[in-house]
């Protein structure tokens, strides 16, 4: 179905906004045109939905590049502890105990927090019910990267079945949904993937042409670890095990030397970055002006509620920006601009997804609207725009959300999936663990 949306403040990511401006998408979710003015009565009538947008901004939808959907329910259960010991004393425990139901409860909790703060497209990395994800994704309309997690501590027989599930995931919904659905082998880290495992999933990824998503280098504590029992530090031992032969996303790479960085560059490997996740977790701050000087491709994640809380991709924005600032005492380290393609244009890179992050013509309609009527976005002018974008928008501005031309969002609206009964369950789940423990 072609639509035409006018009376928006374009973002288009490539030039200066574009105000009072108008959009045109065809019957297969891609912009056709964009323009300034107003839309003559024969582009009108040539579509099949006209909608106002009464003077709100458009701008590509978010992208989030690592998150973990099945613990949503996890939120603030394990605050202020070291990521080892939350690992082990909170996250892992309590996920132990998950019902297929409550991985599809969780996940859909998150699905529904990022439509609703105008994430359009994520990356997952979970370890359980991951068929029931994708369906899930088909449902909510969404984009997604699914990665069944792995962890390779256990026996060679369990660490095949693991890649059999992860290659099996791949064969049934990769492409599916339109194509809005991609699949990725997600070893989840140098510390629980020995390197015997690591070289496994190098093989199936190459067997398949199929990329790599996984945490590395979170810690430096998890870097000096590493560096002891393999002689090794983790991106230098990676890619001697031939982990970043196909595309490859590490998530975190807080503690990367300037050597592996080079590698990291050489070998065209993107970084997630997780400001707020490090930032609360203690694991640090990844020196990311200088990964960005050197050319390497940095996109923006939340990781889970659990370590984050939100999935807000706007305050980590800020968050992206600020703390570098603050860090090196240089108001001039970080740009709005860059920042923002953080988390567009660059998470589409990350994810190997074309066509996607820009406002365009032929490039995806994955697109959000903001209404700028509200106090802490004034005042603005064209000038003023892609600064309130990263300094002040807030992801409750989000009212509308539109993915490949679909309308998810409307009015605040989310539109596939039933709001009242998700946070139902949320607080369900949180009364049936507390009768428990009781």
């Amino acid at each position: 179905m072609s639509t035409l949306l006018h009376s928006v403040t374009i973002m288009t990511m490539t030039d200066d906004a574009i105000i009072n401006g108008y959009v045109i998408v065809d019957d297969n979710g891609y912009f056709k045109d964009i323009s300034s003015g107003v839309p003559t009565k024969e582009g009108m009538s040539s579509v099949d939905t006209v909608i106002d947008g009464k003077g709100k901004w458009l701008l590509p939808g978010l992208i989030n590049t690592h998150g973990h959907l099945g613990s949503t329910f996890l939120r603030g259960a394990g605050d202020d502890i070291p990521l080892m010991k939350w690992l082990q004393t909170v996250m892992w425990p309590a996920e132990s105990k998950f019902t297929k139901e409550t991985v599809q409860n969780a996940a859909s909790l998150a699905l529904l927090e990022m439509i609703k703060s105008g994430t359009t497209t994520f990356l997952d990395m979970y370890h359980l019910h991951m068929n029931q994800m994708a369906e899930l994704v088909i449902n909510s309309k969404m984009r997604a990267v699914l990665c069944r997690g792995m962890i390779g501590l256990c026996s060679e027989e369990e660490q095949k079945e693991k890649l059999l599930e992860s290659v099996q995931l791949y064969h049934d919904y990769h492409g599916a949904n339109d194509n809005k659905i991609t699949v990725a082998l997600s070893p989840h880290a140098p510390y629980t993937c020995p390197p015997k495992f690591l070289e496994m999933v190098v093989d199936k990824a190459i067997e398949h042409n199929m990329w790599i998503h996984t945490h590395l280098s979170e810690t430096n504590d998890e870097v000096v670890k590493h560096e002891e029992k393999y002689g090794l530090p983790p991106v230098e031992h990676l890619n001697k095990i031939g982990l970043f032969q196909n595309h490859c996303l590490i998530a975190h790479g807080v503690h990367v030397s300037e050597n592996e960085q080079e590698i990291l560059l050489e070998k065209n490997v993107s970084v997630s970055h997780n400001p707020m996740s490090n930032l609360k977790l203690g694991s640090g701050i990844a020196p990311i002006p200088i990964m960005m000087k050197k050319g390497i491709n940095i996109s923006l994640g939340t990781d889970s509620t659990a370590s984050n809380n939100n999935l807000d991709l706007f305050e980590e924005m800020r968050f992206a920006s600020l703390i570098q600032k603050g860090l090196y005492e240089d108001p001039t380290i970080t740009r709005a601009m860059d920042v923002v393609q953080m988390a567009t244009i660059n998470g589409a890179k990350a994810l190997r997804l074309n066509k996607l992050g820009m406002i365009q013509k032929g490039q995806l309609a994955d697109f959000i609207l903001i209404n700028p009527n509200v106090p802490h976005l004034q005042p603005w002018d064209n000038s003023r725009v892609l600064s309130h974008i990263v300094y002040s928008v807030k992801g409750t501005d989000v009212t509308d959300s539109f993915v490949q031309g679909i309308q998810i969002m409307k009015d605040r609206q989310v539109l596939t999936l039933d709001e009242e009964k998700i946070m139902h369950e949320a607080n369900n789940y949180l009364k049936l663990t507390d009768t428990a423990s009781s």
